[in-house]
């Protein structure tokens, strides 16, 4: 079977580092743009009227090879990366099928010079993600409050109090602070990682950031402009 894209996603996160754990974690803005042979806006006519949607999308940024042999287990990070479950236990993106699903909020529909463009909130996909269908979420099927969760508990995202000096949130642009805030309030480091001496790298939109934490509160120590690509 072949997949064809859709769209693709663009947004702030430029690499994997950082990008939340889950759709849904931070209200992130992401803007959903059509490939040419889709800008037709009656492909999204009446989508307006649901509040949320289901992306699948594909892991375009992991070092897959579809020739690879079959790995039925994985390391998840929830567990802190040293035990072993099934890999169709997880959403680990190591799979026979590098695919992903992410249920977003659906914030508007643009209409753009070049077709319609979907704006949304709660991605957990990078910039220039492949997406390879859309599909309304419906709650009185899709929603199953009841749902057990076996060791992916909601109680275990780990969420920090973010510090930042005024001399270093004044190198921000305005537009992009508030969705950098709840990228590192999320806790970007792997789980498995809790060292406080060490200083993380992180890119999102044109800014390289640079931060270490102690507990549960994060320090940024720089923040510096990228130059564009």
């Amino acid at each position: 079977m072949e997949l064809k894209v859709i769209a693709r996603i663009r947004n702030g996160f430029k690499e994997k580092f950082g990008i939340p754990r889950q759709s849904g974690l931070a209200d992130i803005v992401s803007q959903i743009e059509f490939e040419k042979e889709f800008r037709d806006r009656n492909a999204v006519r009446a989508l307006e009227g649901f509040s949320h949607i289901w992306l699948i999308w594909g892991f375009s940024a992991n070092a897959h090879r579809q020739d690879e042999a079959f790995r039925p287990t994985v390391r998840p990070p929830r567990l802190g990366g040293n035990e072993r479950v099934g890999v169709f236990a997880t959403r680990s993106p190591f799979r026979p099928n590098p695919i992903g699903l992410s249920c977003v909020k659906l914030k508007q529909v643009i209409d753009g010079p070049d077709g319609p463009v979907l704006e949304v909130l709660g991605a957990d996909l990078m910039d220039g993600t492949p997406v390879y269908d859309i599909k309304p979420y419906l709650a009185q099927f899709d929603s199953h409050p009841d749902a057990k969760c076996g060791f992916a508990e909601p109680d275990g995202f780990r969420t920090l109090e973010v510090h930042i000096d005024d001399s270093i949130l004044e190198k921000i642009p305005r537009q992009t602070r508030e969705a950098l805030m709840q990228a590192l309030t999320q806790d970007p480091r792997p789980q498995y990682q809790n060292d406080p001496d060490r200083t993380y790298g992180m890119k999102f939109a044109d800014l390289d950031v640079h931060f270490k934490v102690c507990g549960k509160e994060l320090t940024v120590l720089d923040v510096t402009q990228t130059s564009r690509e």
